[in-house]
Parts: structure tokens; sequence; C-alpha cells
């Protein structure tokens, strides 16, 4: 009978020959046959060479076929680390990825400077963001907003999957349409894909993962400039809008963001220096900002 490990080098072969990288085959295979196992990358080291246990060849051969057609990793085995926690990932939602988590430490860099009390993340999708915050900050309240009922139904689980449903309250609406009342911050990692990129798309992410989470519109910036517009009067005053957006659209990203009156605090870069989130607040009006710079100076 082979060994686990040698089960595993048959899979991984049969992922390079339907065109995957050896690398990307090798760490998607023991993903895979870990998730079957119950075992971590620890429990494989030590117990490679066992014999596989009965019925894990036929499993595994079920899930490599779906990875060959690709079909992500995340809804196969369906959960996706994000910020070291575990979130539920199913076809309706957008899968996590590393690069959102520069909105959660914006987050909590802003927190950590200013009384924040209530925050709201809109387009929340699996809730990563809204539970992730939550989870760091446990006097906070996340007001978790997404167009698709689906997907509040996957917020709603992460959220009680790391206990924090108590103080995650979702809503079903368009960006900021219903949602009333001002918050200490913002967040968002909105659909920013310009329509016409589906076409040079991965399979996986185009055939896989939902329309309404990817597309932008025409330009890519539809959304964004509506949360622009939408959220300049629902921050209190000293908040911040922290916004996820897409390769190559920092400049345009700007100049919208300061035509709809925004002042640019800071545009974050992910691990290979490409610009990927821009923190924004409102300029105060000229007569307020005068009167708070004579109360400042007086005695």
């Amino acid at each position: 009978m082979p060994s686990v490990a040698e089960r595993l080098i048959t899979a991984r072969r049969q992922l390079e020959g339907a065109g995957f990288p050896a690398a990307d085959a090798a760490l998607d295979t023991e993903v895979l046959g870990r998730h079957l196992l119950g075992w971590d990358r620890a429990d494989l080291i030590v117990r490679g060479r066992d014999p596989e246990p009965p019925g894990f060849s036929a499993k595994l051969e079920s899930l490599i076929a779906r990875r060959a057609a690709r079909e992500p990793v995340a809804q196969i085995i369906g959960r996706r680390e994000f910020w070291g926690l575990e979130f539920e990932v199913t076809k309706d939602v957008l899968i996590p990825r590393p690069e959102t988590e520069l909105i959660v430490e914006a987050a909590l860099a802003f927190a950590a400077a200013h009384p924040c009390r209530h925050i709201v993340d809109v387009g929340t999708g699996s809730g990563c963001l809204a539970v992730a915050i939550a989870h760091d900050l446990p006097a906070v309240r996340v007001t978790a907003v997404d167009v698709s009922p689906a997907a509040l139904d996957v917020a709603r689980r992460n959220a009680a999957r790391h206990g924090v449903d108590d103080r995650v309250t979702l809503h079903q609406g368009d960006m900021l349409q219903g949602v009333t009342g001002h918050f200490d911050l913002i967040v968002s990692n909105p659909p920013y894909v310009p329509e016409g990129d589906a076409t040079f798309m991965q399979e996986d992410v185009i055939r896989y993962e939902p329309y309404l989470a990817l597309f932008g519109g025409r330009r890519g910036f539809e959304l964004i400039e509506r949360l622009f517009e939408q959220s300049a009067d629902r921050l209190a005053t000293g908040g911040q809008l922290i916004v996820e957006f897409g390769f190559g659209q920092a400049e345009q990203v700007k100049a919208l963001a300061e035509k709809a009156g925004w002042r640019i605090v800071r545009v974050r870069e992910d691990l290979q220096s490409i610009p990927r989130t821009i923190v924004l607040e409102r300029p105060e009006p000229d007569g307020l900002s005068e009167a708070r710079s004579k109360t400042e100076q007086e005695p």
C-alpha cells in the first residue's frame, strides 16, 4: 500500500500535468491532503511515510480533479486564513487575500491613536474585515454591509465562529444606502476590477468567485467613487475612510479622492511594494479649522 507521501506525489504530478506550476501544485496538493487527513504540517512531516488510510486515495483524487478544473482550494476545503483567523468561504463571497490585511493594520493603527467606538465595513463579503477588526478591538462595534443576502449569511457564521457576533451587526444594502449614524471609521474592499479585464483573468477567479464582488464597472472605479461621495457625511469628526484598490490604480484613486474633497493621509503598499490601500480624512471646513486653531493657541 502506498504511503501518504507517495500518494501526494502522484496527486501533485496530476496537477502539474494539468498545467499548474510545480510549486503551486505541491502546495495545493499538500493543503488538500492535510484537509482530508485532519493533519497539520508537523503531522505530515512525522507521519508522511505511514500507509495511506482506507479511502484516502479516492477522496484525494476527487479533490484533485476539482482543483485541476481550476476550482479554488479555499472553496474546495471551505475555509481560508485571514489575519490569523480561519474564515468560512463559499462561492458566494470573495476569497480573502493577504493584501486586504493592510486595511486591518490601518484600522488598528487609527484606533490606537483615536477614540474608536463604531466602524462600518462596506461590502463585507465573508466578513473577514469586520470580524478581524472586532476580534482585535473588543470595545468596538462594527456594522457590516453587503448587497448579497448569501454573503451576509457567510459573514454571520464567521462572526459567530470567532465570538464577535454580539458586536457585529449585519445590514443588507447597496454601499451605505440605508445605513444611518456617524462612524469613527469606514473600511471597504470594494469591487474594483474593470469589466473589460474579465477576458484576461485567471479561471479560478472569473469562473468561481462572485461577479458582484469583483467588478467595479467599466472603468473599475464606479463603486469607489460612490463610496467617496456617500462616506462624506457618515464620518464623525476626526474619522477616517480606508479603501483597497487594484494594481495600477493608485494615481486614479488619489485623483478621485481629492476631487471628492478628501485629504490623503497615506497610501499603503503591500509586501511587493505595490500601492493597494488609501487612507483618507475629510478636511475640516475653513471656519471650524480657524476656530480650532485659535482655541488651541489660547492659554
